[in-house]
């Protein structure tokens, strides 16, 4: 059997896939798989999704065919923007068999809102997040005697559709990546005040992959799951800050790539 486990991120950069033995003899190794849901926060002041349920998937399908439900769930609701730079909380565990993981979904319920910056709040409608649940691609093999930590990266900013009416959509934006192939950036601005946007960008065979958050109140910023390369990575804040870009960072698969501290005066 494997270990499943769903938690948010607690400092992604420090989890890596390690062996795992098992000392009773009549059972068979297990691998651990940790799911760390972390978030590229938006602009609001909370996005609070009503957890019901969370299920893997083996195969790649569209319907309810293989869908299987993870034990413990933690079934409550969570502000998304809780879980960025380290903040954690453990959401699901299971053992799951052995094999392959092709999809994971989040299954909601009604009570999911959206409180503005002004703090008004409002209902937040979740399209499929009641019936066919949010469904983020993995495709990944899990083989016994591993620890897998997976990183399930909420961009909140790209998420929120405003509907012109006064209400808004959630319609996710959510990737998955396996921590074992990827690194992370990290860093902290100068002053914290600034909160700029960070993004990581990176362009390859004419493509470009763009990651971003926002530093926190602190200043820090952590972008987890990011693929090895090499990335510009640009802040972005208001006046009367200054707007800085650092080229050539390179990010390697299981280290987190420190850019120290960044002066935006």
């Amino acid at each position: 059997m494997k270990i499943f486990r769903l938690i948010p991120l607690a400092m992604a950069g420090a989890l890596a896939l390690t062996g795992c033995n098992n000392d009773n003899d009549n059972t068979p190794a297990a691998a651990q798989v940790r799911v760390l849901l972390v978030d590229a926060p938006g602009d609001y002041k909370a996005v609070n999704i009503d957890l019901k349920n969370v299920q893997v998937n083996v195969t790649d399908t569209n319907g309810e065919d293989g869908w299987q439900t993870l034990d413990q769930v933690a079934a409550t609701r969570y502000n998304l923007l809780d879980y960025v730079n380290g903040r954690a909380a453990v959401i699901a565990g299971s053992t799951f068999p052995a094999g392959h993981i092709e999809q994971i979904r989040l299954v909601l319920g009604d009570n999911n809102t959206l409180t503005l910056k002004d703090g008004t709040t409002v209902a937040l409608k979740t399209p499929s997040g009641q019936t066919s649940g949010l469904k983020v691609k993995l495709n990944t093999d899990l083989e016994e005697g591993v620890t897998y930590s997976i990183v399930l990266d909420f961009d909140v900013a790209k998420s929120i559709v405003a509907r012109g009416n006064g209400e808004y959509n959630l319609k996710p934006v959510i990737r998955a990546v396996a921590l074992a192939a990827a690194g992370a950036i990290r860093g902290t601005v100068d002053p914290a005040a600034a909160h700029p946007q960070v993004l990581a960008i990176r362009t390859a065979g004419g493509a470009v992959d763009t990651l971003s958050t926002f530093a926190d109140n602190d200043g820090g910023f952590l972008i987890p799951g990011v693929s090895a390369g090499t990335y510009r990575v640009e802040f972005r804040a208001g006046e009367p800050y200054k707007n800085v870009d650092k080229t050539d960072v390179q990010v390697t698969n299981d280290h987190t790539t420190d850019l120290g501290v960044i002066s935006l005066d």
